[in-house]
């Protein structure tokens, strides 16, 4: 007769569970001799987990269930012990709904979640011990103590949302430093004067400010200055932790404060920006509004290390500095080395409470944290929490309880500290940095305060908030809070603090006095010139000597080893080593592929990012190549040289305007290596418009920051509707001015090569806006000849080729109309008109397009654009063409539209001929 076998939990794990490992058996096994041993001894899951597996079976025979009997009910203290657990989980997961986070007091709430009954306990119970699990180190406790380290930890003036963390390891993590810790207990006698003193410092600068500029802007961080410690704590600690710069990102509130006190800048420079005839020294454009600038420093700690801060400027759009700054942040891990632990850099982002919960580019930037092509190692958020935007309360703000709610998506920690409580607000910024450090993923601190004034100093917050705006003004400072924490522990006197006060409001008056003198001497404010780049039109070389062009372009269409490629690939390799090899012309998609790989074989890194752009919205790139049997892949662009420069290229998620503003900021860093972003298609660029029009062609007038970051925006009218024909090439001409940017749009591949080579040979920064192509992409009359390439430079206009007799009248044009203009003049036999192309529109080379036109010797103008009349390079074209020409200048294209182009088909056709008609035609 076959022996009974022993109950065993590991027999028990069913076949189809294989994956859970030999070692993770073992623990189920060890995990269930000590339940029997002692039920209090293991979690209240395990607890559930055993007393079904145990009380389900009698008994198991030959591997089958033989008998089931009925579960035994747990005893009253088993229960009791499970509601302990139970309880603990709770506080764990909804502590921070209770926790002691408002300055004011007013937001306190009860949660009858947390209350005893709903776990089956009272009062009388509170005397009983429990085994408190893994709580603070675990142990027997009574139900007192136990609640008083939940409360502690979690319901205090510091609380952590974690539990909705993936990894056990990280809310392990969590626990170990929050539970039974004191948040005041690890500060020094030396550090807390020094809280003090930024806290005073901060005060007082407002202050200073608030009654010498009466009325005047400045984003006041009163009731939030702790922000001030955290920040000096920070950049202390960063040494420590491998740090060597931060790249910072703010809104206004607190701005001056946070450059004038942390990043140590002069107090008169900010004094002489408040004056009205106040001209920065070395603004060349139009400048900004002093808290919107940018600031750079190297700042020494009290251990001598250096650190250096960039704050980044930004524009009044509150968060869309939120992707610049991770672009750059990226940039300057490529430039320290650091692109494989991203340790040395860290991304600091300071939001506004209305506006992280409000502005969807903070969905978009932390979506990008973990993505290949766009992760920096993990972002420090810090939310100036002033429980209003400007009249806006939360609850007409927002749908969620905690403004933090939008950063639950990345199962991250989120800690919530009162401003009030400045050493837990340092404490929770040292140990959000240390978690970024270890894990390298993002972290907030939500520091909730309130906002002394209005939104800004001439506002009257009473009109919209008036009970709220009473608590305020009778609601002491927080460095009168902390000072009266330290003389009760005898750790400070008034006196000391009085001192302090003293000599910091002595210092600002002195700086006062120098920036009068300073303001006194300078002339009267004058006009000054308009920006302008006289080198824009000096031609520049980019055509490639011929051995360097076969060599680096018969690497690009070889082969890969030992790789299944997809057939059709290979005949597109197959058509363009014919193109290598002159026995095909050079079509658009490959001669983009021959510009990059040219500049990467000369040591010039690429970097493109976009929807879809791998492979390319039309199937024209394939830039990485997928082997068809097995999950490995190749890319020729990176297999050119062993000596070549680095090739990145990345499909974006779907989105436009952090992708943008991430591979702008990239581009601010890191100037030396060619940077794209590709529209899936042009009017993509609508849903980037914040980052284009107030950073791509403003930054240099408001902050004489450069780009030479490109962009790609597919254009062109070809009957697929209203979404997909206009990148709105208007938009762009409107912005124009002060040779801020460079507006293309190439009809001839080689054309295409030497622009976007230009772009980084040129020797000086302006971001290229490039409309491309579609059905251009492989109409073989829009094709390139090998010295085509080799030799020459990029062209702004081109000549008719066809045409060089005088004609009565010249068709201007630029783009792909080109190619239906010479269809239809070939079909009318029309070879007598000129068509001469635009190719760049901005800044338009007046002087070739004359030396052109006047070739012609014609006696008016014709402007063809497929675009509506209201839209396209129309209104742009027709003045300049008025003051160049002493000509006649007509339309030709479609009517004034409130939409971009008709979304039917047999339509579309009709209005392309008939201003296709209308350009011969008058």
């Amino acid at each position: 007769m076959r022996q009974k076998p022993s109950l065993s939990v590991s027999s028990m794990v069913p076949s189809n569970r294989k994956s859970i490992g030999i070692e993770n058996l073992a623990l189920l096994e060890e995990y269930y001799q000590r339940w029997k041993k002692d039920p209090t001894s293991v979690s209240a899951d395990w607890n559930n987990f055993f007393e079904g597996f145990e009380f389900g079976y009698e008994s198991l025979k030959n591997g089958q269930l033989e008998k089931k009997v009925e579960r035994r009910a747990p005893t009253d203290a088993l229960k009791k012990q499970r509601a302990v657990y139970e309880l603990i989980h709770a506080y764990r997961t909804l502590g921070h709904y209770i926790a002691n986070l408002d300055p004011l007091g007013f937001n306190q709430y009860e949660y009858d979640e947390l209350k005893l009954e709903r776990f089956g306990l009272n009062q009388k119970d509170l005397e009983s011990y429990f085994d408190s699990g893994d709580l603070a180190g675990g142990g027997r406790r009574t139900l007192r103590e136990i609640l008083e380290i939940l409360k502690k930890s979690y319901c205090s003036t510091l609380t952590v949302e974690f539990m909705h963390m993936d990894s056990f390891v990280q809310r392990k993590w969590i626990t170990e430093r929050i539970e039974g810790k004191s948040f005041h207990a690890g500060f020094s006698k030396e550090h807390k004067k020094q809280i003090l003193y930024d806290l005073l410092k901060a005060e007082l600068f407002e202050a200073f400010l608030h009654t010498r500029y009466v009325g005047q802007k400045r984003f006041s961080l009163e009731g939030s200055c702790t922000l001030i410690p955290m920040m000096d704590a920070l950049i202390e600690a960063c040494p420590a932790h491998g740090i060597e710069r931060l790249v910072v990102g703010m809104a206004h509130r607190g701005r001056l404060n946070f450059v004038a006190n942390v990043l140590q800048q002069d107090y008169k420079v900010i004094f002489d920006e408040f004056s009205e005839n106040y001209i920065p020294e070395g603004v060349l454009g139009d400048g900004d509004v002093r808290y919107h600038l940018g600031f750079e420093a190297a700042l020494k700690t009290k251990a001598g290390a250096i650190v250096t801060v960039g704050l980044t400027p930004n524009p009044s759009h509150l968060e869309a500095v939120n992707p610049v700054v991770e672009g750059k942040a990226r940039a300057w891990e490529r430039r320290l080395k650091d692109t494989e632990h991203r340790k040395k850099v860290l991304p600091l982002l300071i939001h506004g409470d209305a506006s992280f919960m409000g502005q969807g580019v903070v969905q978009e930037t932390l979506n990008l944290s973990r993505l290949e092509g766009y992760t920096t190692g993990g972002t420090l958020h810090i939310i100036v929490n002033n429980q209003i935007g400007f009249t806006t309360v939360p609850q007409d703000g927002r749908s969620t309880h905690h403004c933090t709610a939008v950063a639950l998506m990345l199962g991250i920690p989120i800690f919530h500290v009162n401003s009030d409580d400045p050493l837990a607000a340092v404490f929770a910024v040292l140990l959000a940095l240390e978690y970024r450090q270890v894990f390298g993923q993002d972290v907030v601190v939500d520091l909730v305060g309130y906002r002394k004034y209005g939104h800004n100093e001439g506002d009257e917050p009473s009109f919209t908030q008036p009970l709220l705006y009473k608590a305020i003004a009778q609601h002491p400072n927080i460095s009168d809070i902390f000072l009266d924490q330290l003389i009760k522990s005898g750790e400070m006197t008034r006196e000391e603090a009085n001192e302090y006060r003293k000599i910091f409001v002595a210092e600002l008056n002195q700086k006062m006095e120098e920036s009068k003198e300073w303001i006194k001497q300078e002339n009267p404010p004058t006009l000054r010139p308009r920006l302008s780049c006289p080198r824009i039109f000096d031609p520049v070389k980019t055509a490639v000597p011929l051995e360097e062009f076969l060599y680096v372009g018969n690497a690009l269409v070889k082969e890969p080893p030992d790789f299944n490629l997809n057939p059709k690939i290979r005949k597109i390799l197959e058509e363009r080593k014919a193109m290598v090899e002159g026995k095909q012309p050079i079509l658009l998609p490959f001669a983009e592929t021959m510009a990059f790989g040219t500049l990467l074989y000369e040591g010039i890194p690429v970097r493109l990012s976009g929807q879809d752009s791998r492979r390319g919205t039309f199937s024209q790139r394939h830039a990485v190549l997928y082997d068809t049997k097995v999950s490995k892949k190749y890319v020729p662009l990176a297999n050119i040289h062993p000596n070549q420069a680095i090739f990145c290229i990345y499909n974006s998620p779907l989105s436009e305007y952090a992708v943008l503003g991430f591979d702008y900021g990239y581009s601010l860093d890191y100037p030396e290596a060619l940077i794209i972003w590709e529209a899936q298609y042009g009017d993509f660029a609508n849903g980037a418009q914040v980052i284009i029009d107030l950073y791509l062609v403003s930054s240099e007038s408001k902050w004489g920051v450069t780009s030479n970051i490109v962009l790609l925006l597919p254009h062109g009218y070809e009957g697929q509707g209203p979404e997909h024909s206009s990148a709105r090439v208007e938009r762009f001409l409107q912005a124009c001015a002060e040779d801020n940017i460079v507006v293309a749009n190439c009809t001839t591949p080689a054309n295409y090569f030497h622009i976007l080579r230009r772009q980084v040979l040129r020797g000086f920064s302006k971001p290229l806006i490039l409309f491309t192509h579609k059905s251009l992409l492989r109409n073989p009359q829009c094709a390139s000849t090998i010295p085509e390439f080799v030799q020459g430079s990029f062209e702004e206009v081109l000549a008719d080729p066809q045409v060089n007799q005088p004609s009565s009248k010249v068709i201007l044009c630029t783009g792909k109309v080109y190619y239906d203009l010479i269809d239809y003049r070939s079909r009318l036999g029309r070879m007598d008109i000129p068509i001469v192309r635009i190719e760049q529109l901005y800044p338009l080379h007046e002087k070739k397009l004359k030396e052109i036109v006047l070739r012609y010797q014609p006696k008016s103008l014709v402007w063809c654009q497929e675009e509506p009349k209201n839209m396209g390079a129309w209104s742009y074209m027709f003045p300049k063409l008025n003051d160049i020409f002493s000509l006649p200048v007509l339309y030709a294209g479609r009517e004034a539209s409130a939409s971009t182009a008709t979304g039917s088909m047999a339509y579309h056709r009709l209005e392309q001929q008939k201003l296709l008609s209308d350009a011969f035609g008058r």
